[in-house]
């Protein structure tokens, strides 16, 4: 059983008790999932099965998406609702366009702190370990890229500013690593005043939306059924990558983990370069392995992820 599952996460459970009822379900223990969603939050989570768990890495660099909401007027020491309330702003006013424009502030490149309940190591050790002892560490800023903000709604919407207690619903795409409650954490500062992430939903991880995604009840209702339907091909995870057919008679090679010249390659949709990384298919389209394409004496394709086993 190999493939990728796109599962609805619900609020409540952590990543990893997820991929645990998972496994319980489908009896398999090679279970593993791509980005930890916090136990409050829900939305998409990528669970790759069997072989499929070799992709991780590479479905860990996908963009994420989300729709949050931020609580203006309140810090608290997780930068979520979960945590305690630290500090409390109920003078604050602040008007529309001064929000809009603290938003677009942060769109690009920014630097973040990661909070310290948060699965960051600093010297071998989980940050949220030494939350949970009562110790805070200096951590150095990571950089990330916001790459879509926006605004959908603000609460209450019959006043003309917004005050203490306001919410702010937005969207966010952004790059691996990206905390959005240091976001709202931020946004306040940025504002003048304090906030936390009040709400949040993972709506995408890469070319996987939550429209097509499955819950929990529906996959253990197949599951029962025998229908395997909601596993994913592995190529459907990097869409992006180029695909190449190799020659049958160098599949073996290809499943051992060695180079290839390009010459035994066919059907490549472009010019491939040094760097380039691509799905290496046999003729009748089964995923072998990733490849890379190197430079050693002459252009190789080496075998970076066995997909398959050898024969």
């Amino acid at each position: 059983m190999n493939g990728i599952i796109n599962v609805i996460k619900p609020p409540g459970m952590s990543s990893h008790q997820l991929v645990s009822y998972v496994r319980r379900i489908l009896r398999i223990k090679r279970i593993g999932h791509t980005g930890t969603l916090d136990p409050g939050a829900g939305g998409v989570l990528l669970l790759c099965v069997g072989k499929a768990t070799r992709l991780v890495p590479f479905l860990a660099d996908h963009d994420k998406t989300y729709i949050a909401e931020m609580t203006l007027g309140i810090s608290t020491t997780s930068q979520d609702a979960d945590g305690e309330t630290v500090d409390l702003d109920t003078e604050l006013n602040i008007s529309p366009n001064k929000l809009g424009t603290a938003f677009s502030s942060f769109l690009g490149q920014i630097n973040q702190i990661p909070p310290m309940a948060s699965a960051v190591k600093v010297n071998g050790v989980r940050l949220y370990q030494l939350e949970r002892q009562g110790v805070t560490i200096e951590r150095k800023p990571r950089k990330v890229t916001i790459k879509e903000l926006h605004i959908n709604k603000i609460w209450p919407e019959t006043q003309h500013s917004l005050a203490f207690g306001s919410r702010v619903l937005f969207y966010v795409r952004c790059s691996k690593g990206t905390y959005i409650r240091t976001l709202c954490h931020d946004l306040g500062r940025a504002l003048g005043t304090y906030a936390h992430m009040s709400f949040l939903t993972r709506i995408g991880v890469g070319p996987f939306s939550i429209e097509t995604s499955i819950t929990l009840e529906e996959l253990e209702a197949m599951a029962d059924q025998g229908n395997f339907d909601f596993l994913l091909p592995m190529a459907k995870a990097l869409p992006d990558f180029p695909q190449v057919k190799v020659a049958p008679f160098m599949e073996r090679r290809v499943l051992n983990g060695n180079a290839i010249t390009p010459d035994y390659l066919v059907d490549v949709p472009k010019s491939l370069v040094v760097g380039d990384q691509v799905l290496i298919t046999a003729v009748d389209g089964e995923l072998l392995a990733i490849g890379e394409i190197r430079y050693k004496e002459q252009l190789i394709c080496q075998p970076i992820r066995v997909l398959k086993e050898g024969r």
